[in-house]
């Protein structure tokens, strides 16, 4: 998708094994105050309760013309609220570059302390972040990253590599006793980093099942009707495979819709960023959709958390350095039948 999660550094850490436990361990940052006179830290739990210095946040993304984009937003705004610290200046959004720009200069203008950015293009918005940092303000670049790391503080994103290496190992597993498997890929845009990652890490997993051959791939564009017709086309190529992976459940339902339509049933489905309706699906278990593989848009809560810490000068809860990390990288679970529940609170419309 145009607007889907972007490009993140390879060089990000591995931070936990699901966007509930990164919202969670980000949160001990936020400590005002010790409970005893030898520094030991209160649970995250108290901390988020006692309000610190007074930060301003200035949060910039693109449009929330998709899915994931809006709940991106919305996290942002949703964890801002748990602050009486906090007060965040939140832009319109826009995916085009210059307006965005102009946005972010407003924010600069304004003085806020911490700017949160998911830019709609990281290298076009490189320099406006360059900007930022000069001035004093620090930037968390959120998961499309800058060309520069001067441009910002810190970077934290998902992992689209990882997203197509843990679908590839899944089906992998579901296929491994099944002769001469056959599966389908159903990518997203091919002049996105992103897609190209997911796919080498989806191909990269395969080489570990021998018994496993992609036999045919498709590109859309992560909307719903690009999802039908490019799916549409893939089952008229291929008269049966075993299992498809789906870059995006946003162009998954039409992918579905597609897949009903032709009457098809003998493949199981893995899709791509964790939406509600995804993971509704898999609950119920009527479909060929099976898991999930998440790109979670809790993100942005995180990134709160981290500005939040950034503007009260204080580290990360649980780790011993006195500063936050300069990258974070989002751990891609993948969501079944059997933990669908856990994850469920972080479904997106």
């Amino acid at each position: 998708m145009s607007t889907t999660p972007g490009i993140p550094s390879r060089r990000g850490i591995l931070f936990g094994t699901a966007a509930v436990s990164a919202g969670a361990f980000l949160t001990a940052c936020t400590s005002n105050e010790n409970s005893d006179p030898d520094g030991a830290k209160e649970p995250a739990a108290a901390a988020e309760d006692k309000p610190g210095k007074p930060v301003t946040i200035g949060f910039a993304g693109p449009q929330a013309d998709h899915g994931w984009l809006n709940a991106i937003n919305q996290n942002a705004k949703d964890r801002a609220k748990t602050y009486e610290d906090v007060t965040l200046e939140i832009t319109e959004g826009s995916n085009d570059t210059a307006q965005q720009i102009g946005q972010i200069e407003t924010l600069i203008n304004k003085k806020v302390d911490v700017l949160v950015i998911l830019p709609a293009d990281g290298k076009a918005l490189t320099q406006v972040g360059l900007k930022a940092m000069r001035a004093g303000i620090p930037v968390v670049n959120l998961d499309r990253v800058f060309a520069s790391p001067q441009a910002y503080r810190c970077w934290i994103g998902g992992d689209n590599y990882g997203m197509g290496l843990n679908a590839g190992n899944y089906i992998g597993e579901q296929l491994k006793g099944k002769k001469n498997a056959k599966v389908v890929e159903l990518a997203g845009l091919d002049n996105l980093e992103l897609t190209r990652q997911r796919t080498q890490g989806f191909d990269d997993a395969l080489k570990n099942y021998p018994n496993i051959k992609k036999v045919a791939r498709q590109a859309a564009e992560f909307t719903v009707e690009s999802g039908q017709a490019k799916m549409a086309q893939l089952l008229q190529a291929e008269s049966s495979f075993d299992a498809l992976w789906n870059h995006d459940d946003d162009q998954g339902v039409g992918a579905e819709r597609a897949i009903k339509q032709a009457g098809r049933d003998e493949f199981l489905m893995v899709g791509g960023a964790g939406s509600k309706h995804a993971m509704d699906a898999i609950k119920a278990g009527d479909s060929v959709l099976k898991a999930t593989v998440l790109y979670p848009p809790t993100m942005a809560a995180s990134a709160i958390d981290l500005a939040r810490a950034l503007g009260q000068g204080k580290g990360v809860g649980g780790m011993a350095e006195q500063e936050i990390p300069a990258s974070i990288t989002l751990y891609s679970a993948v969501v079944t039948q059997d933990n669908v529940d856990q994850y469920l609170p972080t479904g997106f419309s």
